[in-house]
């Protein structure tokens, strides 16, 4: 199994470089001359653009594409998905297609408990909300523009993941919401997301080039929503209070979302 051993350590390498400072650094032109060393976009009269940490995500994607085209990592996918099937011949599971949603479902979930977050429930919604606008605009055209067939033949939209990319996504917005608490939230959150991909690839329905650039996509989105959205707030929300917030909840015969709404007078 050792193409299965290089695909986690892939996906490791995606938290690794999450820990790098922060997402998406925006700097004041104040600094400009400490960034110089960095891989920066300079943007005149403006913010600056730090790339160091979606490099990784973007090496992610990049090898997604290369091995559409690629003989080896071709060879790399099929050989995978032989070892998965001699090993595992009658595996299958549902569970990828919940775990996918889990770190994020944490998020509230912590919150609802009284962990709090670096957003209130407003702001770290429209980033998630944000986020997943932005991976379904890279995934769906890319499905349908590439027509890969899935390894059982059940369809041609196979590349990217986008139970991947959806899992990835949401460990990203926990390491963002809870990095500064503790890492170890951020650890459990990418290691569900990896447990997502390789149950991708375990019920074949994904090659390992679909997983690893859905994991680039997913992180990527993420990271853009949470560089994106203090436009939008100060904008949009520019000193307006937090007027709804929407709870997770538990009962003994099933659970779901609450909204409560403060009424000004």
């Amino acid at each position: 199994m050792k193409s299965i051993s290089l695909l986690f350590s892939l996906f490791a390498l995606s938290f690794c470089s999450a820990q790098q400072k922060d997402s998406i650094h925006i700097l004041q032109d104040s600094l400009c001359k400490q960034c110089t060393p960095y891989f920066a976009v300079l943007k005149k009269n403006g913010p600056i653009l730090r790339l160091n940490p979606v490099i990784i995500p973007a090496a992610f994607i990049s090898y997604g594409f290369t091995a559409l085209k690629n003989k080896d990592l071709q060879k790399l996918n099929n050989s995978t998905k032989v070892e998965i099937i001699e090993d595992n011949p009658k595996f299958f599971t549902g569970l990828d297609n919940y775990l996918q949603y889990a770190p994020a479902a944490a998020v509230y979930g912590f919150n609802a408990v009284g962990v709090r977050g670096k957003n209130n429930s407003r702001d770290r919604t429209i980033i998630y909300t944000l986020s997943t606008l932005i991976s379904a605009a890279f995934v769906l055209p890319t499905k349908k523009l590439t027509k890969v067939q899935r390894p059982d033949g059940s369809g041609f939209n196979s590349f990217p993941s986008g139970h991947t990319t959806t899992a990835f996504a949401s460990a990203e917005f926990l390491r963002q919401e809870y990095n500064g608490v503790s890492p170890w939230y951020g650890i459990g959150g990418y290691i569900t997301a990896t447990a997502t991909g390789l149950l991708r690839l375990y019920n074949n329905k994904h090659w390992v080039n679909d997983a690893i650039a859905g994991a680039g996509f997913g992180i990527l989105s993420m990271k853009l929503a949470y560089w994106i959205y203090p436009a939008i707030k100060r904008k949009f929300f520019k000193n307006k209070p937090v007027n709804t917030m929407i709870l997770p909840y538990y009962e003994s015969k099933g659970g779901g979302l609450s909204a409560v709404y403060h009424f000004s007078n």
